[in-house]
């Protein structure tokens, strides 16, 4: 959670997937649950839409920083925030 003036923000870190899009990033989050009855963990994934306004400095694998935001597009309701780890190639 990102604190903005006196909002909490919600802030999620995961993997670029795609920047085929202009102006938007494909960023997969993947979530740690354990199920209620086996007590046993799991991986869930969730692909999320970001904005951002050049993507020519971030590629596929790079891990970045998104920001809750109000909705751009139909599907983009989160902001780019910065790349928190680059790939190397």
């Amino acid at each position: 959670m990102a604190i903005i003036g006196n909002k909490n923000i919600k802030e999620l870190v995961g993997t670029v997937v795609s920047t085929k899009m202009s102006k938007t990033l494909v960023v997969k989050v993947d979530t740690v649950k354990m199920h209620p009855l086996y007590k046993k963990r799991y991986v869930r994934s969730k692909k999320y839409y970001a904005h951002i306004e050049d993507n020519s400095t971030i590629s596929v694998g790079d891990v970045v920083r998104i920001r809750a935001h109000r909705p751009t597009s139909k599907l983009k309701r989160w902001i780019y925030i910065d790349t928190v780890k680059k790939v190397q190639k």
